[in-house]
């Protein structure tokens, strides 16, 4: 097959790894086959991917708006292009004309070198939905990649970052695979450690029975982001609220909804439900992640196997509330460097989120300054949908995929003297936005809007 320079591959999971996640790998003689079977069945499922293979007209407005055809300018990153590594092979075995005149109307034959083709640029898309604002026909080529990764994984075919966190997902409820008392050692360093720099005492109950509020942060804040979990402590015990973290699930993200639909989704999903009958919570309130709060909002209550008695909201949601009821006292000047608010995708184009991002940033910082273009219109910080390898090769592609979001960054100016403020909501965002700012020598540092909240909290 032709080389292209977009042909490059995440580290594979190994046989091992994929059993860990309850997947037996399809011999190579028989991938072919069982990829057919398997596009079959997710065309008969999902109409709108059907309206993916079928309406596209390759007018290339989605070209120009895809950070990845602009980072890599490999033509297969155009996402109609990508698309058509799935609709070639659609073309060839569901359609009359590709089984009748096959490579004359642009079908072809499945084979291993396709499916290694899939494995390279469907793991190259970040789903992150531009292409679909700006699809004239509405057409979402995100869900080509879902199904391309899921197809992909029933074959055996999985990035081991994927298949390892999947693992760690079931096996303690995270992806960091941080065993309880790991957790609870963490959460009483961070309460020291609010009381050392903000005068506050803010506790981090654990498993507490009836509590009004089941917070699910993501593992990360455990680690990378600890401002972003003491900031919601902070938020918590400032409105008194009766509130526990659950050892069972300290997972905001849900990698499941990456890769494979079938099974770590709906793991990640009665994980979380066993945890809040368990504890008898009345509300769900989760942290800062893009994708698992898509997956939060969208997939558990049709997902759930019992009743859904227990209404899941975002702690932004939460505290814009509480801002625009005049709840919360915050000095924005305990913000006073510049700052500038990247959109997560999913926040954006699938949560409606963006205007509370905004509220509760022009409340708690106080040289705010709006990136363009932003909101329903944002570009991919280009670590979304968990391309975060670190392998050299694909390290290298991750900063060519953050190019666009460099250069937007840089034009807001908040980096000019060396100390502005990339606010990144967004688990899986700060991941990819951390060695980006390095790469692209930015001048900022990455903060998520909870570490800024809670920094403006104006304590009585």
């Amino acid at each position: 097959m032709p080389e292209y320079k977009g042909m490059v591959q995440p580290v594979r999971a190994s046989g091992a790894e994929m059993r860990k996640i309850h997947i037996e790998p399809v011999p190579d003689g028989q991938k072919c086959e069982k990829a057919i079977q398997y596009l079959d069945e997710m065309r008969k499922k999902f109409r709108s991917f059907v309206m993916a293979m079928e309406s596209c007209v390759k007018c290339g407005a989605c070209a120009e708006n895809c950070h990845t055809y602009l980072g890599t300018e490999d033509p297969r990153n155009i996402p109609t292009n990508r698309a058509e590594l799935i609709r070639k092979i659609y073309r060839r075995y569901f359609t009359p004309e590709g089984k009748w005149f096959g490579k004359l109307v642009g079908a072809e034959d499945i084979s291993l070198d396709v499916l290694e083709e899939w494995y390279s640029y469907f793991y190259q898309c970040s789903e992150c939905r531009r292409c679909a604002r700006s699809c004239p026909l509405g057409i979402d080529t995100c869900e080509v990649t879902f199904v391309g990764r899921q197809i992909l994984h029933w074959l055996g075919i999985t990035p081991r970052l994927h298949a390892n966190t999947g693992a760690a997902m079931l096996n303690v409820g995270n992806h960091m695979n941080t065993p309880k008392p790991g957790l609870i050692d963490t959460l009483e360093f961070l309460s020291e450690d609010i009381m050392d720099e903000f005068g506050v005492e803010a506790k981090f109950p654990v498993d507490k029975p009836d509590s009004d509020i089941l917070y699910i942060p993501s593992s990360a804040d455990f680690y990378s982001n600890p401002y972003t979990l003491m900031g919601a402590a902070m938020f918590f015990t400032y409105i008194g609220a009766n509130w526990t973290i659950p050892s069972a699930v300290t997972e905001a993200g849900n990698f499941g909804f990456l890769f494979d639909q079938r099974h770590t989704q709906r793991h990640n999903v009665m994980r979380l439900l066993d945890a809040a009958q368990q504890l008898g919570v009345k509300k769900i309130v989760w942290g800062e992640c893009g994708h698992g709060w898509r997956a939060a909002k969208m997939y558990i209550p049709t997902m759930a196997d019992r009743p859904m008695v227990w209404p899941i909201t975002h702690i932004h949601d939460e505290v814009a509330y509480y801002i625009k009821t005049n709840q919360l006292k915050l000095d924005p000047a305990r913000n006073s460097k510049p700052v500038t608010l990247h959109d997560p995708c999913n926040y954006a184009r699938a949560c409606d989120l963006q205007e509370n991002l905004r509220t509760v940033m022009q409340a708690s910082v106080a040289d705010f300054r709006e990136m363009t273009p932003n909101r329903d219109w944002t570009f991919c910080c280009g670590g979304g949908s968990g391309i975060l390898f670190d392998d050299p090769e694909m390290y290298r592609r991750r900063i060519r995929l953050s190019a666009k979001k460099a250069e937007l960054v840089r034009a807001t100016g908040v980096g000019a003297g060396g100390d502005g403020i990339l606010c990144a909501p967004c688990s899986i965002c700060k991941a990819q936005l951390n060695p980006m700012v390095e790469e692209h020598e930015l001048g900022v540092e990455v903060k998520g809007l909870i570490d800024l909240l809670g920094k403006a909290l104006v304590w009585k």
